[in-house]
């Protein structure tokens, strides 16, 4: 079977440390169309969002994870956008099931399917 991963490349994320500074870090994003997934591993933790391709231009987000260690450090809403830029791109409607894509979609104006 052909894996297909596309590199998205460096995003940048900003983070704010215990003491209020505030710092930035580019994080490297992979789209596994195969496996149906975004991913990225910083400082030896993956952490990762998972969708269905349910056909006629539909996508279920429905899992975000992001480690312990890496949470705080905007990760899960790096995942998430790449995400729905790619469904974007590719004409693809979102439902979000996965409760913390929900809430980003709201926050950030971002419309869901219509069921």
């Amino acid at each position: 079977m052909f894996l297909r991963r596309k590199n998205i490349g460096k995003v940048g994320v900003r983070i704010q440390d215990p003491r209020g500074v505030v710092m930035s870090e580019a994080l490297s994003i992979h789209h596994d169309q195969a496996g149906h997934q975004f991913e990225t591993n910083v400082d030896g933790h993956r952490a990762y969002l998972t969708y269905m391709d349910l056909g006629k231009q539909t996508l279920d987000i429905y899992r975000t994870f992001v480690p312990n260690a890496l949470r705080g450090r905007g990760i899960a809403a790096a995942l998430t956008e790449e995400a729905l830029k790619f469904a974007e791109e590719a004409g693809y409607t979102v439902i979000p099931s996965c409760s913390y894509v929900e809430r980003y979609m709201e926050r950030h104006q971002r419309h869901a399917a219509k069921l």
